[in-house]
């Protein structure tokens, strides 16, 4: 019996990518939506012993023998995350990445990202590709899928700390999901990003007629219908990182934070509904992590897990958005409801939207077919 050993696979550029439109928000808030309905159901595998880690990460020692191993400045990682996805997926990958915060200073981005696409019976690779865009509109997907179950059907104003890519991508999530948003308030660290934001706001939405630059996070939060913390900076102590007080906070807002976040004593009370993207994803970090974990991963999921060791929190005070889409919890109870969910990124999402561009990029001839072997030398 004679088998057929060849295998090829394509590789994607950034250029590539946009045109199997990795850039569709619409499009990926759709499917981010499809991935928590298998997330739900268990159709998934992520990394660690309960299948859920965020991944795995290379971290830098602050002395060592050395000369040329990297320091660990801020934001300084590598890091790997596998998954496999069921469902119409049926696919298995694997997003590798550096990332230094200093690397703004040589024109690039904070973190350099590639995508491997496997088949998960074989293992062979379908496709390698840039995943910087890939990565950045999964991720500002996902408080678009929490606005579309969560938010107030008549939302309007959208309140933004750091207009960078994730500010950028969760914007257009919330518009892709909320179509009478005709306001944002907007709170930079420069304004150079500032600058590019507005220039960006307003080719690409038009019908966002009033921007307001804002100086203070109290600004951004009040009387914001949806609110999202986009910015990076340093972890370590959580009284640094960017708060959220209960007094600023409009009555029927909807929070999305998918970065550093830390609430006052008001927001942890029982009547702020508390939601997650993937308790498992929370429950791994808090057994990988130094306790408290907030110390150490600082979105604000990482704090509910703190909470529920200290016993202010009750577990199942914690609910998963993929419960709420499968429709087995409610979602919004009412219109005053103040709603507060964390967005702490998993694998499951760059397999899934890396799926969607990867047939886009087949079905339109997009890319650069490679060949990895005729036939394996060893086997």
């Amino acid at each position: 019996m004679t088998h057929n050993t060849k295998i090829d696979f394509i590789y994607l550029s950034e250029q590539d990518m946009i045109r199997a439109g990795v850039t569709d928000m619409p499009s990926c808030v759709d499917t981010m939506e499809e991935m928590f309905g298998l997330l739900y159901h268990g159709d998934y595998r992520m990394a660690g012993p309960n299948n859920d880690s965020h991944g795995a990460m290379v971290t830098f020692p602050e002395h060592s023998p050395f000369p040329t191993m990297p320091k660990p400045t801020a934001d300084r990682r590598m890091m790997a995350m596998p998954a496999y996805l069921g469902g119409n997926f049926c696919t298995a990958g694997v997003k590798w990445y550096g990332s230094n915060i200093a690397n703004r200073d040589k024109g690039l981005p904070r973190s350099i990202l590639m995508f491997t696409l496997n088949d998960p019976d074989t293992g062979a690779p379908l496709a390698h590709m840039s995943a910087n865009l890939l990565s950045a509109y999964r991720t500002g997907a996902i408080p678009g899928v929490g606005a579309r179950h969560l938010a107030r059907k008549d939302s309007r104003v959208i309140g933004l700390l750091g207009p960078g890519v994730m500010g950028k991508t969760s914007v257009a999530a919330f518009i892709a999901v909320c179509p009478q948003i005709d306001t944002i308030k907007i709170k930079a660290r420069g304004q150079r990003s500032l600058d590019d934001f507005l220039t960006w706001i307003g080719v690409t939405f038009p019908q966002i007629v009033n921007v307001q630059v804002v100086d203070t996070l109290e600004e951004v939060v009040r009387g914001s219908d949806l609110v999202t913390y986009c910015s990076s900076g340093e972890v370590g102590d959580p009284n640094a990182y960017p708060i959220v007080k209960r007094e600023w906070v409009k009555p029927g807002a909807f929070l999305a934070m998918p970065a550093a976040c830390n609430i006052d004593a008001g927001m942890e009370q029982a009547d702020v509904r508390k939601v997650v993207d993937n308790t498992g994803l929370y429950q791994a970090w808090f057994h990988e992590l130094p306790k408290p974990a907030h110390h150490c991963v600082p979105v604000i999921g990482v704090r509910f897990m703190d909470m529920i060791a200290e016993g202010s929190l009750q577990p199942e005070q914690v609910e998963d958005i993929g419960k709420i889409i499968a429709g087995d919890a409610p979602g919004r109870l009412n219109d005053e409801e103040i709603i507060l969910m964390s967005v702490g990124g998993m694998p499951v999402e760059d397999v899934a939207w890396g799926t969607v561009v990867y047939r886009n990029a087949i079905e339109r001839g997009i890319g650069i077919k490679l060949n990895l072997w005729e036939t394996p030398v060893l086997s």
